[in-house]
């Protein structure tokens, strides 16, 4: 059985219902021959945007020439009330100084460093499902199993935490109720015109921040009398930009904080609920992955993860199939040339990671879940060409070496610990919310694994 995908809408719909279409969900809007397509264009009164699903066109946009193609901000719009101006929105010099203080965190050596935190999550994580046997909703499981990851790594507290548990309860009302797109993505909206974000967008965002700026006020009073922890947050608010001396102040990193949760906790759910999901799939990839966490210790140790070599290949599979963030957009400073086709200056370009990783010219069998491709001899050129769940270049997630500790971590501890199975007659829908969910939840069956 496949790994479900969304239907693709009939290659020609009217203008009105492409935009109703792509609001609700921006996979299944769009038409099946994008998957084989090398780039498309799609044009409306107020813009033009150029699909790019050709490897050395994404190359020439996220690696080579990334400050000519910055990020659009018709997507950071719908974004801006909870992320305010975070890394993850900026451009230009603005961003170049951010990252140049957050990269530093996310190092190899701090991986290690925030290996406790990872496990004393991911142990809590399969605690909490006891001796479950079951149907289990795993979007929830896994967003909440991340999200305490999130919460021990910069703060050094679970997510049973009170701050941290109303952060967590606020970000899920926003999350429900913000789409991934606003008006602002179809039509050109000066900075002062109202984005019409609904009350309840815009009353989770300002709680959320709310709560960040209290944990971020109790660590900087920590810093100052020398008795904070040597967590993440430390670390960045600790950390001065190399050029200016300068560290983040208050509010910049409350921004901050705010898209460290929403990358590392809702994008790391959604990878490890569709690798469970996967999972329950496929038994025989299962098992493999089973023997695996048997053979790590009791308690295991940043080391460990070595021996975890096919489960991350089938995490990675996951992010294959599901990546969780569907689609990149940038936009033109100045006249390009794509296939021979002139693109003019403040025109949007599209990648899409869903489209690219599904791409059956750079991927055999590109619809069957296969944790075996990353190892297998002769295929190598696909995960370099076509291989892009974290994005790629300078714009890379400066998260995706501690998500892909985070994600097979987890899928040891729970395999180890259960048995996983679908649920019959309700295999998830996949849609695009701020990443990619399923429509009506990932369900599976889950019962305490036999021992020996």
């Amino acid at each position: 059985m496949k790994p479900p995908r969304p239907e693709s809408r009939p290659d020609r719909v009217s203008l009105l219902r492409y935009l109703r279409l792509f609001r609700q969900d921006i996979l299944s809007a769009q038409p099946e021959r994008l998957y084989r397509a090398k780039m498309a264009e799609f044009r409306t009164v107020f813009f033009r945007s150029y699909f790019i699903n050709q490897p050395d066109l994404i190359k020439t946009v996220l690696k080579e020439r990334p400050l000519s193609f910055p990020k659009s901000d018709r997507i950071a719009a719908g974004l801006r009330p909870l992320l305010g101006n975070s890394v993850f929105l900026t451009n230009g010099k603005v961003w170049q100084r951010q990252r140049r203080i957050i990269d530093p965190a996310f190092e190899g050596g701090r991986l290690r460093d925030a290996f406790p935190a990872m496990l004393g999550a991911g142990q809590a994580m399969v605690e909490r499902l006891g001796a479950t046997d079951g149907p289990v909703e795993v979007e929830q499981v896994a967003s909440h199993g991340a999200a305490d990851v999130i919460f021990r790594a910069l703060f050094s507290i679970p997510i049973t935490n009170t701050t941290a548990t109303r952060v967590f309860t606020e970000f899920r009302k926003f999350q429900r109720s913000q789409p991934i797109l606003n008006l602002a993505a179809f039509v050109p909206l000066p900075r002062w015109f109202p984005r019409f974000h609904s009350r309840t967008t815009r009353n989770s965002a300002r709680m959320v921040r709310q709560l960040i700026s209290e944990l971020t006020d109790q660590r900087m009073r920590a810093i100052a009398d020398g008795s904070a922890p040597d967590d993440l947050a430390t670390k960045i608010m600790t950390q001065a930009d190399p050029e200016s001396g300068q560290c983040f102040d208050a509010d910049e990193m409350v921004d901050q904080v705010a898209i460290f949760f929403l990358a590392g906790h809702e994008t790391s759910a959604s990878a490890l609920a569709w690798a469970i999901y996967l999972l329950a799939l496929d038994r025989d990839v299962q098992a493999r992955v089973a023997a695996e966490a048997a053979n790590l210790p009791e308690v295991p140790e940043f080391s460990d993860m070595s021996k975890l070599k096919f489960t991350r290949d089938a995490f990675r599979e996951a992010l294959r199939l599901y990546p969780p963030v569907p689609m990149f957009v940038r936009e033109t400073t100045g006249a390009e040339c794509f296939r021979g086709r002139d693109i003019k200056t403040g025109s949007q370009v599209v990648i899409s990671p869903w489209h690219l990783q599904r791409n059956d010219r750079i991927w055999p069998n590109p619809d069957d879940f296969d944790p075996d491709r990353f190892a297998r001899k002769g295929q190598e050129h696909c995960m370099r060409e076509g291989f892009i769940p974290f994005s790629s270049g300078a714009r890379v997630c400066p998260g995706a070496g501690f998500a892909m500790v985070e994600g097979p971590l987890f899928l040891a501890l729970l395999v180890r610990q259960f048995e996983i199975d679908r649920v019959a007659g309700h295999d998830p829908v996949p849609v695009a919310h701020l990443t990619v969910r399923s429509k009506d939840g990932i369900w599976v069956n889950m019962r305490p694994r036999k021992k020996g």
